[in-house]
C-alpha cells in the first residue's frame, strides 16, 4: 500500500465515539460534582495533576459510585497529592523504553516482536501509567513515525509479531488503522498482530463496524489485549464491545495491574477473573506496578502480594 495512504490527513468530521471523547471530563470539579464529592477533593486533584491532567470519558465515570471518594474506578483516574512526592527508585522511564526505540515509531525489546507506537494519546489518563512521561513525539508516535516504523518492520524479517500500542492505538481512526493493517498484512514474515488497548473498557463505543472491518480482512492471527483492573469496569456496553471484537475472530486477553486501594484483595481479583471469563476474555497478566514517578502510592508491598502466590 502506498505510504501516501498512511500519511493522509485525518478526516475532519467526528464520529460518535470521537464526539464522546471530545466531551470527556477534564475538570476535577466537574467530576466531583457528578459524583457528589466535596469541593476539597476537586481542589486537591487540581493541585496534584501537574503536567498529567485528568481525562476520563463519561461512560467510565458513570460506573463510579456517587459519594465514595475511595471508589476503585475513581482512584485510577483522579490526581492525588501523593503524586507530587518524590520517591527514590521511581523514575520517568521505569522500563527504560527510550533506549529500546529502534526506529521512529518502533520499540524493540524482545526477539521476534516489534511494538509500533500508533498514537501518543489515550482516552483516559490512568494515574499509574508507566508511560505518563514518555516522549511520544520524539519517539515517533506520529503519522510520519508510523510510516518509518512500518518501513523498519518490513525490512526486518526476524519479526513475526507486531504490537500496536501507544498511547492507545484505537485512538486512531478506522481508515488509518486499516492502512496500517494492510501494510502489515503484506509482509510475509509476520504471523501475528497484537493490539493493546484500554478503549473497549473505558470507551466501548469505539468498537465500531468500521473498526471491525479494518481488522477483519487481515490474514494475521489477531490477539487483542484489553486492560481492566476491577470488575465494576466491565458493564453491559463493554460486554457488547468485547463480543464484537471476538467475532473477528480474535483471541481476547486481559492485563491488569495490582493497585493499592483498587484491586489489592483476593476477593476482588477473583471477581474480576470470573467476570472476564464470562465475557470471553482470558485473564492473562496481573502485573506488579511499574515504578513510574508519581505512582508509588499505588504500590502493594511484597509482604502482602506474596500471600496470594
Amino acid at each position: 500500500m502506498p505510504n501516501a495512504t498512511i500519511l493522509r490527513d485525518p478526516a475532519p468530521a467526528l464520529s460518535g465515539w470521537q464526539r464522546e471523547l471530545a466531551d470527556a471530563i477534564r475538570d476535577p470539579g466537574e467530576l466531583c460534582r457528578l459524583l457528589d464529592l466535596d469541593a476539597d477533593v476537586a481542589d486537591a486533584a487540581r493541585t496534584a495533576a501537574g503536567g498529567f491532567p485528568l481525562l476520563v470519558p463519561r461512560a467510565f465515570a458513570a460506573r463510579m459510585r456517587p459519594g465514595d471518594r475511595h471508589d476503585p474506578l475513581l482512584l485510577q483516574v483522579l490526581p492525588q497529592a501523593a503524586e507530587q512526592t518524590t520517591v527514590a527508585g521511581w523514575s520517568a522511564d521505569p522500563l527504560r523504553e527510550a533506549a529500546a526505540v529502534a526506529a521512529p515509531g518502533l520499540v524493540r525489546k524482545y526477539a521476534g516482536r516489534g511494538l509500533l507506537l500508533v498514537t501518543g494519546g489515550c482516552a483516559v489518563n490512568c494515574r499509574y501509567c508507566f508511560r505518563r512521561e514518555f516522549p511520544y513525539a520524539a519517539s515517533g508516535a506520529t503519522r510520519r513515525g508510523v510510516e518509518a516504523g512500518l518501513d523498519a518492520i518490513a525490512a526486518d524479517e526476524t519479526l513475526t509479531e507486531v504490537i500496536l500500542s501507544g498511547g492507545d492505538p484505537l485512538l486512531a481512526d478506522d481508515d488509518f488503522l486499516a492502512a496500517i493493517v494492510a501494510r502489515l498484512d503484506a509482509m510475509p514474515h509476520l504471523r501475528r498482530l497484537r493490539i493493546h488497548t484500554r478503549l473497549p473498557v473505558v470507551l466501548p463505543s469505539r468498537v465500531t463496524r468500521g473498526l471491525i472491518a479494518a481488522l477483519a480482512s487481515s490474514r494475521l492471527a489477531r490477539v487483542i489485549v484489553i486492560h481492566a483492573n476491577h470488575p465494576a469496569e466491565l458493564d453491559d456496553a463493554v460486554a457488547r464491545a468485547l463480543r464484537d471484537l471476538a467475532s473477528l475472530p480474535a483471541i481476547l486477553l486481559n492485563q491488569a495491574v495490582l493497585l493499592a486501594g483498587v484491586n489489592d484483595s483476593a476477593t476482588t481479583l477473583a471477581a474480576l477473573s470470573e467476570r472476564l471469563v464470562d465475557l470471553g476474555v482470558a485473564p492473562y497478566y496481573l502485573h506488579l506496578l511499574d515504578r513510574v514517578a508519581g505512582a508509588a502510592h499505588f504500590d502493594v508491598p511484597a509482604t502482602r502480594s506474596s500471600r496470594w502466590r
